[in-house]
């Protein structure tokens, strides 16, 4: 799918970016090569052929769901400058 220099242009005001004048005919070239490679992968035949998340077969390992954690909720209101019924009180910023 050939794209010209006036496509270019129209993309690239859509897209908001600056495009030289001098590299206008590269950027056609080059996205009129991607459509072809798209093109051509799109004419391939896929049926039968199953979809996979990753081209090796492996398993990934897991850890254990263990928690690592505690609750440390009233050390962190102890040090706030003001809280209410486990509540952190910040000043208004809207009128």
């Amino acid at each position: 799918m050939p794209i010209d220099v006036d496509e270019v242009r129209k993309i690239a005001k859509l897209a908001c970016l600056n495009i030289g004048e001098d590299d206008l005919q590269s950027y056609a070239t080059n996205l009129s090569n991607i459509l072809d490679l798209v093109a051509q992968m799109n004419a391939v035949d896929t049926t039968g052929v199953t979809p996979m998340s990753h081209p090796f077969d492996v398993v990934q390992r897991l850890r254990e769901d263990v928690v690592t954690d505690f609750d440390r909720r009233e050390a962190f209101h102890a040090i706030a400058p003001k809280t209410a019924d486990g509540l952190y009180l910040v000043p208004k910023v809207i009128e």
